[in-house]
């Protein structure tokens, strides 16, 4: 596949022209990193609450460990989630959006040398 040098450039400075403001990789990186970890967090806090409750038998306190242990630990594993969720997403559909751009171009580029040739012969 030939690349056309000038169609990049052109594609580069019409990109630049838009303004766009980029998110940071780093950032990215680091929302998806704490979604991991909120996400393990969580289902730790939501295991030792539930071994908590069932191994206190007064009411009041199973009730605590319920609120604090079980409860937090599940919204951290619904956060955590999204979070992974949201980012990854985020990253594979920016690169098949990329990829798509870039399949499509050269596609067009074979089709205008194809009627190019053929206008000459």
């Amino acid at each position: 596949m030939n690349e056309n040098p000038e169609r990049i450039e052109a594609f580069k400075v019409e990109i630049e022209a838009m303004k766009l403001k980029a998110s940071s990789a780093a950032g990215e990186q680091r929302l998806l990193v704490l979604g991991i970890v909120a996400l393990v967090a969580g289902l730790a806090l939501a295991i030792v609450g539930g071994i908590q409750v069932t191994n206190d038998t007064v009411a009041a306190n199973q009730q605590a460990y319920l609120a604090t242990g079980t409860f937090l630990g599940i919204a951290l594993v619904v956060v955590g989630a999204a979070l992974f969720v949201r980012y990854s997403l985020a990253r594979y559909l920016r690169f098949w959006l990329i990829r798509s751009i870039h399949e499509g171009r050269a596609n067009t580029d074979r089709i205008v040398d194809a009627i190019e040739r053929a206008s000459r012969g």
